[in-house]
């Protein structure tokens, strides 16, 4: 199938949907959740793959990322081998920033978007109860629009499970598919 690339403004549960996705279809053949490369410690919120600074610049001039970007101060990546996988016919989900998606499907055939979202008020609330310093300036992070035209998106503002059997059902369909 390829890359399936969610993206959505931060507090939209993005990483919650693909955490029950991936439990969900476990045993699921074909469909690879990616642990992206990001140059920071993982957290209790985020399942990455820490890189230092420098060794992200070496990997990303040598050509070792199937993708990579930069955003709030940090490198982000994913691995050549989740490319490789992606045309191959896996399904592989990978959270990644907005301003990559058009590098991403100029690159990879049958790459697909999903956007999860929720309300103003709602992203607020959440990225107000996670307190996370790196989040930075909220006001900044909340105003900011993606032009991402997405093959889904998920209304992601009530209860978790809900959103996460949308994006199930989707990604077994795109299995299916191949």
């Amino acid at each position: 199938m390829g890359f399936v690339l969610v993206v959505g403004p931060s507090g939209a549960g993005k990483d919650t949907l693909i955490r029950m996705a991936r439990d969900s279809l476990a045993g699921e053949v074909g469909i690879v959740f990616a642990q992206r490369l990001v140059t920071r410690p993982p957290s209790a919120d985020e399942d990455n793959a820490p890189i230092d600074a420098d060794a992200f610049a070496r990997a990303e001039a040598e050509g070792r990322f199937a993708l990579s970007w930069r955003a709030h101060g940090l490198g982000y990546a994913v691995p050549k081998r989740l490319g490789r996988l992606a045309r191959s016919g896996s399904v592989v989900v990978c959270n990644v920033s907005r301003r990559i998606v058009c590098e991403a499907r100029s690159r990879f055939a049958r790459t697909q978007v999903v956007e999860i979202t929720a309300p103003p008020e709602v992203l607020a609330q959440r990225l107000a109860a996670r307190a996370r310093a790196e989040d930075g300036n909220l006001a900044a992070r909340l105003a900011r629009r993606g032009s991402v035209v997405p093959d889904l998106t998920i209304d992601n503002s009530g209860a978790p499970e809900v959103g996460a059997a949308t994006f199930i059902d989707y990604l077994l369909r795109q299995g299916s598919s191949r």
